[in-house]
């Protein structure tokens, strides 16, 4: 009898607290939502620390935290989130580190594919952004994996940037530049040739030149609008090599909370933040 009171008070607990939510959401949704929210994930391995917990727990509770604030976005009606998951800098940690990291990263990976996840519940593509060869075979397999099975999926955009920094993304993205410009160039110069030179020597000059667009074109994150506000737990203000290229008039919010410890109220003050300066940053967009 006691097991069914309690189970009973829990769930009326629980749907109140949903109510509430969707109440606040719908509060919010009166003003400008963001379209994109990154996440730079600090604080994990200090999260451990504080509470002294085991080896790569701190890992798991902001995975945790992740899915919540993941629900959180998809239900406010935030279409792209991004989240800094493994940096390429990241590789020089303890080897045993690394390992545990990359295998909670399969197991993930493996359970956002499950019929209950949250992949599925909101419709969620998944893409997985940086130098993927870096990664194991197994976890590179996987990621692949999900961006295959999640490819239909529309409503929503989840991209995890793994053995990703910005100057490798921008690095990749000129030299694919260059690439497709030599490319054009050859087939320019061919169908030159076979007319006997009528595109003439500006035309081709003009073709030589890379352009802003040619890079972005390229850009791994080309797949998403650039972010609306970016979020750095553990009240870093430090981008970390992260989405240089695409933060130049984004919102950032870095809140004291360690990555495990950032809810719901965190995100909330981030929209009110940006639904204030939404003027001014579209007013900047516009200028641009």
């Amino acid at each position: 009898m006691e097991n069914k009171k309690g189970g009973l008070v829990g769930w009326l607990f629980g749907s109140s607290i949903g109510y509430l939510r969707r109440f606040l959401f719908r509060v919010l949704s009166v003003g400008p939502i963001p379209n994109h929210l990154a996440f730079i994930l600090d604080g994990n391995r200090r999260y451990a620390r504080k509470w002294d917990l085991g080896e790569g727990m701190g890992h798991r509770a902001g995975f945790l935290s992740l899915m919540s604030l993941m629900k959180y976005c998809y239900e406010l009606g935030v279409k792209y989130v991004t989240i800094y998951a493994f940096s390429i800098d990241n590789f020089r940690r303890r080897p045993d580190e690394v390992q545990g990291v990359m295998d909670l990263m399969l197991e993930k990976i493996e359970g956002l594919l499950k019929e209950e996840s949250i992949v599925n519940q909101y419709g969620v593509r998944v893409y997985f952004i940086g130098d993927l060869t870096l990664l194991s075979e197994t976890v590179r397999s996987a990621a692949e994996k999900a961006m295959k099975v999640t490819s239909n999926n529309d409503k929503s955009i989840l991209l995890i940037c793994v053995a990703y920094t910005s100057t490798d993304e921008i690095v990749h993205a000129a030299q694919e530049a260059c690439e497709d410009k030599r490319h054009e160039l050859l087939s320019m110069k061919k169908i030159n040739d076979a007319q006997n030179g009528e595109i003439g020597k500006e035309k081709l000059g003009e073709n030589n030149v890379i352009k802003i667009a040619d890079i972005e074109r390229n850009l791994y994150m080309g797949v998403a609008p650039d972010p609306d506000i970016l979020i750095r737990s553990s009240g870093e203000t430090r981008l970390s090599n992260f989405l240089l290229w695409q933060t130049s008039n984004c919102l950032l919010y870095s809140p004291k909370a360690l990555w495990p410890e950032v809810g719901l109220r965190h995100l909330v003050w981030a929209v009110l933040n940006f639904q204030r300066a939404h003027a001014e940053l579209e007013k900047r967009r516009k200028q641009l």
